[in-house]
């Protein structure tokens, strides 16, 4: 079950390099956005790479630093599967996993969390998640 709305952020694709061309693709890109976490104003830097799957889906891994308006930071992992849309946009679903030794943000240490991810066919991004309970 889907729970409270942990982090909602807009920014912008910042650089892709293609990793591999044969016998797939694999892709890696980097953005950055801001948003909230937990309510708190917060800056993210986060790189991720994507490979095409036989189907035409995609597979994909990421991490980011997320550094909030006090200087707390939290870092994630994730993974998530997604799709090419028209016109160069994008489209995942996944899961990450937070990790901080914030005391203020602690918490987010026994989250999962669920995620949808956008970037539009000018590389601006969307990102929400929530906490899977």
């Amino acid at each position: 079950m889907l729970g409270e709305l942990i982090s909602e952020s807009k920014g912008k694709r910042a650089a892709r390099r293609v990793l591999s061309a044969s016998p797939g693709f694999k892709v890696e890109v980097s953005f950055e956005d801001n948003g909230k976490l937990v309510g708190i104003e917060a800056h993210t830097i986060a790189t991720y790479w994507s490979e095409g799957r036989p189907d035409g889906s995609l597979y994909g891994e990421g991490q980011a630093a997320i550094i909030t308006r006090d200087g707390e930071v939290v870092t994630w992992k994730g993974q998530g599967v997604g799709k090419l849309l028209a016109g160069g946009s994008v489209s995942y679903r996944g899961a990450v996993y937070f990790s901080t030794a914030s005391p203020t943000l602690a918490r987010l240490n026994t989250v999962a969390g669920v995620f949808e991810f956008e970037v539009d066919a000018d590389g601006n991004t969307t990102s929400k998640v929530w906490e899977w309970k």
